[in-house]
């Protein structure tokens, strides 16, 4: 199994607006929308980084409840195996892709799907990952239960989830590939 990570050549990988200051955080967002009107990141609502702070705390303390291990106060976002609808997102698309054995599995989580919608209280379909955050070994059975989202729902056409969201709490792997050139 392999984990990605899209990024825009521009700015980089792993480059997250959640280590940011709410303030910068939106500068930021403002920015891309004004120099990037076309990227999917230019599109997310005025209250994104409220919502994604919510979700991030939300994923954090359901990860520290399984006894996930965390020393970054909001995770390394990444995804399983390639995601032909994330590819599309950033003007400049990149993608980094490490072996998930590089990573140690107590500072991996992942949601089936985006974690947003996964944790939205909109969203409500009966769908048993909903609301649901899983470790290494859980998400696997998931997989094997379901297969991957952008495998039956890349063009989000039967739901939100397009693709399985992992989210490292470290930055130990992340850390040798954030300055490699791509």
């Amino acid at each position: 199994m392999y984990l990605y990570h899209f990024f825009d050549k521009s700015t980089g990988p792993f480059q997250n607006i959640s280590d940011l200051s709410v303030d910068d955080a939106k500068a930021v967002l403002n920015g891309i929308k004004q120099t990037k009107p076309n990227s999917q990141c230019a599109q997310r609502h005025d209250k994104y980084v409220e919502y994604r702070r919510n979700c991030e705390n939300i994923i954090r303390s359901e990860f520290i409840k399984k006894g996930g291990k965390i020393s970054r106060t909001v995770p390394h976002y990444m995804v399983v195996e390639f995601s032909p609808w994330l590819s599309t997102w950033y003007e400049n698309s990149e993608y980094i892709k490490i072996p998930v054995e590089e990573f140690d599995m107590n500072t991996l989580s992942f949601t089936y799907g985006d974690s947003m919608p996964t944790f939205s209280p909109t969203i409500n379909d009966g769908r048993e990952y909903r609301h649901q955050l899983y470790t290494y070994k859980e998400i696997l059975k998931i997989i094997d239960k379901y297969g991957l989202p952008q495998d039956w729902n890349d063009d989000g056409k039967y739901g939100p989830e397009r693709y399985i969201e992992v989210h490292v709490w470290s930055d130990e792997t992340v850390g040798k590939y954030r300055h490699c050139p791509v």
